[in-house]
C-alpha cells in the first residue's frame, strides 16, 4: 500500500480517537461505566432556563412553573399554548414538562394517546403511576438504540389515583427513572428549590392552602424578588375537584401565599 495512504489512514485514526466513541453514541458505556448522551439529556433540562416545583399535600398535588421567557420576536403571540409547561393528559391528569419545549409537546401528545386507549380497553381512568412508569419505559428505551436520541425533558405527573383516593405525584426523568415525591423540583435551580422543601416540610401537614402556599413558597424562594415579577403557570389536583385545573399568574402579586393564586380557576 502506498505511503501516502497508510499516513492518511493513520491521520485519520488518530482524529477519531481524539473524540471517543462512547461520548458520540448512546449505546456505548465509558470505561467508568457512564452514558454521556444520557447525562447531556439531562443537562439539556436545565438549557430552558427555567424551574419547576411540585408539592403533595393530604389531599391535593400543586405544581408550578414558569412560562417560557417572552422571544426577541415582538410579533409572536406569547399567550400560545406553545410557552405552557403544563398539559392536561386526561381530565383527572396533568402532567408538567420542564425541559425543551418541543419534546414535552412530543410526550404530552403521545401519553394523551395512551391514557385514551387504556380507558377504552379497561372502562376507568389510567392511574398516574402506570402513566409516569409508561413515560419511563418509552425514556429507557431511547437509551438502548443508536438511531435514537434521549428526551431532553422531566415529565412531572400528578392526579388522584381512583382506587385509593389519594392524591400521587411522579417524575419520569431522561434515563427512564420514575420516583414517588412528596415534593421536588426540575430544572435550572433544582438544587435550591429541593433544599428549601426539604427545610419546610418536614414533618408538614399540608392542607389544600398549604400545599398551594408551599409550592409559591418554594418558587419565590428560588427566583428572588423582581419588580416586575415573574410569569408562572400553576396546576392543581384535588381530591374533593380531582379534575386538573391550570391558571397563568403573575408572582409577585401574591407574596403573602399561593391561596389567591387560583381564584379564576375555582
Amino acid at each position: 500500500m502506498p505511503e501516502g495512504v497508510t499516513e492518511s489512514s493513520g491521520s485519520r485514526g488518530g482524529a477519531a480517537n481524539e473524540v471517543p466513541s462512547y461520548d458520540r453514541r448512546i449505546t456505548v458505556f465509558s470505561p467508568e461505566g457512564r452514558l454521556f448522551q444520557v447525562e447531556y439529556a439531562l443537562n439539556s433540562v436545565k438549557l430552558a432556563g427555567i424551574t419547576s416545583v411540585a408539592v403533595r399535600g393530604v389531599d391535593s398535588v400543586c405544581v408550578i412553573t414558569q412560562r417560557s421567557k417572552a422571544p426577541m420576536d415582538p410579533l409572536l403571540d406569547t399567550t400560545d399554548p406553545a410557552f405552557s409547561h403544563l398539559f392536561q393528559i386526561t381530565e383527572r391528569l396533568g402532567m408538567l414538562a420542564t425541559g425543551m419545549s418541543a419534546d414535552g409537546r412530543s410526550l404530552a401528545q403521545q401519553a394523551r394517546n395512551e391514557a385514551a386507549q387504556f380507558r377504552y380497553k379497561w372502562g376507568y381512568e389510567m392511574p398516574p403511576r402506570m402513566l409516569a412508569q409508561w413515560l419511563a419505559d418509552r425514556a429507557q428505551v431511547r437509551t438502548q438504540h443508536a438511531n435514537m436520541r434521549p428526551y431532553g425533558v422531566v415529565a412531572t405527573i400528578v392526579g388522584i389515583d381512583e382506587e385509593k383516593g389519594t392524591p400521587e405525584l411522579f417524575t419520569s426523568d431522561p434515563a427512564g427513572l420514575v420516583l414517588g415525591h412528596k415534593a421536588t423540583s426540575a430544572g435550572l435551580k433544582d438544587f435550591e428549590a429541593i433544599k428549601f422543601l426539604e427545610e419546610k416540610m418536614t414533618g408538614t401537614y399540608l392542607s389544600f392552602e398549604s400545599t398551594i402556599e408551599m409550592a409559591v413558597s418554594a418558587m419565590r424562594h428560588v427566583l428572588g424578588d423582581n419588580r416586575e415579577g415573574y410569569d408562572v403557570e400553576v396546576g392543581v389536583v384535588r381530591k374533593k375537584y380531582p379534575a386538573f385545573r391550570t391558571v397563568s399568574r403573575r408572582l409577585h402579586k401574591y407574596p403573602q401565599g399561593g391561596q389567591n393564586i387560583l381564584d379564576q380557576s375555582e
